[in-house]
């Protein structure tokens, strides 16, 4: 059944090839004006992949520029952490006699 899909969809993409070149050969203006029409609207269509593609870019710098705030936080909150807990078994090594570890 999936093989039927696959040549269904491959002859309405042909279906959709042929009705597109008929409807510009028998399209009312001339081939010079339709060549223009059909340059222009490639013309804009590159220009909205590029600025799609800035927009993605910057999108993507600011979420890797938010990602090393955040790992930088967690390291500096980790470091912390142990700096306590190590200053904590400290205290309570010297309170009970013993020589502290070196950790």
């Amino acid at each position: 059944m999936s093989d039927r899909d696959g040549n269904g969809f491959l002859w309405f993409l042909a279906g959709l090839g042929i009705g597109a070149a008929v409807g510009i050969l028998y399209a009312p203006q001339a081939g010079s004006e339709t060549r223009e029409i059909l340059r222009s609207k490639a013309e804009e269509g590159r220009e909205f992949v590029r600025t799609q593609a800035r927009q993605a870019r910057q999108q993507a710098n600011e979420w890797a520029d938010r990602g090393r705030e955040v790992l930088s936080q967690q390291k500096e909150q980790f470091r912390s952490a142990y700096e306590a807990g190590r200053q904590a078994y400290q205290e309570v090594a010297s309170k009970e006699g013993e020589p502290a570890k070196n950790i």
